[in-house]
This record gives structure tokens, sequence and C-alpha cells, in this order.
């Protein structure tokens, strides 16, 4: 990473980062107490971790969990020093870390592996917005070669959104109008010949459910001759999907008519097959970014024919969490990456690359907050030289 970019850190008052924590964690806690039966001591910790992060300093981890070396080893050098002057990426990490030992997630106790993000994966799942979104890939056989194309990766692309994620139809430059650079054909063009395809995984619910659709088509079309998915090994960033939401979301589908429940059952055949794989590496959760990435992944990655990177949090981690030009190359930014990526995401935070000059200062012009507003996404691939 160049150190002409600056790292984002929470301490800016009024930047989307000191929202994030100041606003929305605050808010995020409020319906984790108002979903849960929680106890005082819950309750009283849950408040002592917003008072540490919006105030105060970093204080270490007081749990025994698996992964409690690790952590303390990543925040070694920040132990002591205040939360403001801490990297966004590794400030929300520890945060949600943090946010899971508050409420017992590691020890004995009734809420020990309780994913406290649950009623709200459910809720939406549940929603009528999920069920007409869902019932939409029905049209998926009647629609032409490249329609279907189209219609899977839009719906990957745009996610819980569903007034674009889910739209069939073969006009991709009207689905496509909130894409600030990239399209479908940028996306299959990286698929030469069948191979293994990796598909690290952003949030469950519907963006889960248009992510299986993905696998399926690539495995259907003969792209993938194998998709590895990767999901997080615990409750993190509270809709990210974890190996329970896999078996949630495909059940959901499953249960339902028609085309969607014929794809969910494909899937489910896949998993028994070997043709697909769930897995959770503990990276997923680490507040690093992917250049940090141990070998074993590394070498994952290297085995694929295509990583398909999905969401926010895995583009920022993907070109690194920084104030970067918008006009910085995308290619550039991931050439250490081991093999061919592609991203796909909603612009929700304010990093961004990979634009042309004309296309950034259009979006500066319109005044909005663009980068953060959830109304503009991309489709950006690169291979390594």
């Amino acid at each position: 990473m160049g150190s002409e970019a600056q790292s984002i850190t929470i301490g800016v008052p009024g930047s989307f980062a000191w929202k994030v924590f100041h606003e929305r964690h605050p808010a995020m806690i409020e319906q984790l107490c108002a979903a849960f039966p929680f106890g005082a001591g819950v309750r009283d910790r849950l408040a002592e971790l917003l008072r540490e992060t919006t105030g105060g300093v970093v204080e270490p981890l007081d749990d025994d969990a698996p992964d409690h070396g690790a952590w303390a080893a990543w925040a070694e050098d920040r132990l002591g020093r205040p939360w403001s002057e801490c990297s966004f990426l590794w400030a929300e990490s520890y945060f949600f870390r943090k946010l899971l030992a508050a409420i017992g997630y590691f020890a004995p106790g009734p809420w020990r592996g309780i994913d406290p993000f649950a009623p709200m994966k459910n809720a939406e799942l549940g929603s009528a917005g999920a069920a007409e979104a869902l019932a939409a890939f029905n049209e998926l056989p009647l629609l032409g070669e490249r329609g279907r194309d189209d219609a899977v990766v839009q719906a990957a692309v745009w996610g819980n959104q569903a007034d674009l994620a889910f739209r069939m139809s073969v006009d991709a430059e009207g689905a496509a109008a909130g894409l600030v650079t990239g399209d479908s054909l940028l996306f299959w063009s990286l698929f030469d010949a069948p191979g293994p395809v990796h598909l690290v995984a952003d949030n469950s619910a519907g963006e889960l459910a248009a992510d299986l659709v993905l696998v399926d088509h690539l495995l259907t079309t003969g792209r993938a001759d194998r998709v590895v998915l990767h999901v997080k090994p615990t409750p993190y960033y509270v809709s990210d999907a974890t190996p329970a939401d896999v078996l949630g979301v495909l059940r959901h589908l499953i249960e339902l008519a028609g085309e969607v429940g014929a794809i969910g059952r494909r899937v489910w055949d896949g998993l028994r097959a070997g043709r697909i794989e769930v897995r959770d590496h503990p990276f997923f959760c680490a507040p690093l970014d992917y250049r940090g990435m141990p070998y074993d992944l590394r070498e994952e990655f290297a085995s694929a024919s295509v990583t398909i990177m999905k969401g926010d949090l895995n583009y920022r981690r993907l070109v690194g969490d920084r104030y970067w030009p918008p006009t910085t190359s995308f290619v550039d930014v991931t050439s250490y990456f081991p093999g061919p990526v592609v991203a796909l995401r909603v612009l929700k935070s304010e990093v961004v690359v990979g634009l042309d000059e004309a296309t950034a200062a259009t979006l500066d012009k319109t005044g909005d907050a663009w980068r953060t507003s959830g109304s503009y996404a991309l489709i950006q691939a690169a291979r390594p030289v």
C-alpha cells in the first residue's frame, strides 16, 4: 500500500467511521438488549464497551477463548492507547470480538455460542421484501443465457437491496444503473475454463441467498467444477454469514416452490457430493487486510481459478482501508493477491479505487455521500501479472 494513502481512523468527529462508533454501535446494542433477556451483568458489560470504545483507551480481553492468544498479539501495540487513534478496520473488528465476550458467547452459561444477531438475520430472511426478491429467481429459466448471467451477477452485487439485486431483466444497462464501474461481462471474463472458484461471503439472509444462486449458476453452467464458500467462524459485523447461517438460508430456499427450491436442493446435493464446501477460516474475523493473510489461506486462493470477494468489508480488506484517491488502480493495489480476483460491492464506506476521473468528478458534483450511502455499487477484476 502506498504511503500517500492515509489509513482511515475512527477519531475524526463527524466522519463516517466516527459515526459508526458513536451512532451505529449504540443503536445496535440497544437492539440487542431488546432482542434478548440479558441480565444486568451483560447489560453493564455492553454499556462499558460503549464507554471504552467512544472515549476510552484500548483494554485487553478478559476471556480465555481459543482465539485469545491471537487477539493479544494483534492488540499488543494498541493497549492503553485511545481508541480514537485506532484504524477503522482494526477498531471495528476488536469491538465485535469484545462484544461477543461481553454477552458471554465464549464462556459457560446460557449465552454460550448464541448468535446475538440471529434475530435480525432471521427477520430479514423472513420479510415480505425477501420473499418477493427470492420469488423473482423463479424467472431465471425464462431468460436466455446472457440474461441469466446478468441476473445472477446483479443479484450478487446488490445483495439485500431488493429493488435492484433481484431484478430479472435482459436490460443489463437499466438493471445496473447504480454501478460506478464494471459490469457482468467483466465478471464473466475471468472464467476462462472450469476450475475451483472461491467465494468469500459477506452478509447472511438475502445476500447469502443470492450468493448461493450464484454458486449454483457457476456449477450448472460449467464455469466452476467446485466452489468453496468462505464464511465467518463466529458472529461478526451484525449480519455477516456463519456456517449456521448457510444452513439456515439453504433450508429456507429448499422449502420454497419453483426454481428457488430447485436451486436450494442442487446446492444441498452439491454440499453432500463435495462439489461445494463451506469453510470458516479464523482469519476472516481478524483485524487485518488480506496482505496479512496466513500461508494456508494464501495457498487456497492461489489454487482458485477465480476468487470472488463479496461486500464492503471484504473490499476494504482487499484494497486496504485507506483514503485512496478514487482513481487509484484496482489492479495495482491488489497485485499482491495470489490469483484472479473480482470484487462485487455496494459502497457503504469511504474507501474506493478504480474509478475513472470523469466518473469520480461526476459523483463528487452530486453533493451526495455517494461513498457511504449504499446507493452505488461496483464490479472490479484483476489478474496477477
